[in-house]
Parts: C-alpha cells; sequence; structure tokens
C-alpha cells in the first residue's frame, strides 16, 4: 500500500496524468469541430410556403432549397386551392430547418369524391334531407307534385336530370326533390271513384 502512494506522488505519475488530460481536452475539442460540420450547427433553412402550388412548381422549389419531401395521400377536396395543388405542409412555412429534411405535402384532388345517392323514395322530406346530409349531399330545391303523401320523396333530380337510389354524385352535389303536396290527381279520383 505505501509502494502505492508513493507512486501517486511520482513524477511518472503526474506526467501520465497531464497527458492524459491534454488528451482528452484534444479529443473533446475535435469532436465538437467535428460534429459542427457534420450537422451544420447553426446552419437552418426556412421552408418555403407551397400552399395552392403545382406539383412540378413544388419538386423544383423543394430541389432549390436544398430539401427531401414526401407527398400524402388526400381524400378532402378544398374548393379554395386548384386542383392538384399543394394545400397542407408538414412543417409549416417559415419554419427553419436543416438542409435535407423531408417535407411532407398533401396535394388536393382532382375533386370531391363520389357518394351514394341514398334510398330516399318514400320518406319524408325531413328524413330526406338529414339522409342525404349524411352522406355529404344538399337539397337546393324542393319541387311539389300532386301526389297523396303530403312532403314524401317521389322522385330525385340532379341538374334537371331524374337520378335513382343507388346513383354516384361528387360529394357536396345539389340535387332537387320531388315531393307529394297531399292532393290528389283529377284523374287518380276518377280512377279511384271508378273501382
Amino acid at each position: 500500500m505505501r509502494h502505492f502512494f508513493n507512486f501517486l506522488r511520482s513524477r511518472t505519475f503526474l506526467i501520465q496524468l497531464v497527458l492524459a488530460f491534454v488528451v482528452a481536452v484534444v479529443l473533446v475539442i475535435v469532436t465538437l469541430r467535428w460534429l459542427n460540420s457534420s450537422t451544420r450547427h447553426g446552419e437552418f433553412i426556412e421552408v418555403p410556403d407551397f400552399a395552392k402550388m403545382s406539383v412540378m412548381d413544388m419538386r423544383s422549389a423543394v430541389e432549390k432549397a436544398g430539401l427531401r419531401y414526401e407527398v400524402l395521400d388526400s381524400a378532402k377536396y378544398n374548393p379554395n386551392y386548384p386542383r392538384f395543388s399543394i394545400i397542407e405542409q408538414d412543417p409549416k412555412a417559415g419554419t427553419k430547418v436543416k438542409e435535407d429534411r423531408k417535407i411532407y405535402l398533401t396535394v388536393n384532388p382532382s375533386g370531391y369524391k363520389k357518394v351514394t345517392v341514398p334510398n330516399i323514395i318514400q320518406v319524408t322530406q325531413r328524413n330526406a334531407s338529414s339522409m342525404l346530409k349524411a352522406v355529404g349531399l344538399d337539397v337546393e330545391r324542393v319541387t311539389y307534385i300532386d301526389e297523396l303523401g303530403k312532403d314524401m320523396v317521389y322522385q330525385i333530380k340532379y341538374k334537371g336530370k331524374y337520378i335513382k337510389p343507388g346513383d354516384k354524385l361528387p360529394k357536396t352535389s345539389k340535387i332537387e326533390l320531388i315531393c307529394g303536396n297531399g292532393s290528389i290527381t283529377e284523374r287518380a279520383q276518377i280512377k279511384a271513384d271508378s273501382e
């Protein structure tokens, strides 16, 4: 044990201790400089605003900025943006990122997806409107005809043409309901009386 304490006080040990300290400091400095240069510490790129850009314009802007991109599928059509243009991006425009960062972009589809017209024939106008709204269709107008069932849907029209349940229409389409007004036609009255 006495030899150990004598070694700790020896000149050889002190020289080795100083050398180990110098080597450690040099290694830390070299490592930090290497990290600064390889990670480009303090160097940022501001993410451009890709909103409403076409996919072709977006590609060139991404490459020019030194970034990468990934296009995400979108089922939500936004009528305020041109077809096949960028509607969302992550990270947002103006965010500072490192070079070669991947930007996630959502593209506006070509239009609303198609929905199936529910079976609303012989359903009250109020219930039919709710069923249509549930699938994403709107009632633009209600037209009444002489039929016994008051406010009962007898026919459906889209852009002036008759359609039937099961037909496919773009979401948010506006349709016309042909409903009964509660009165019976003279011809139907004569036919009922003659039976």
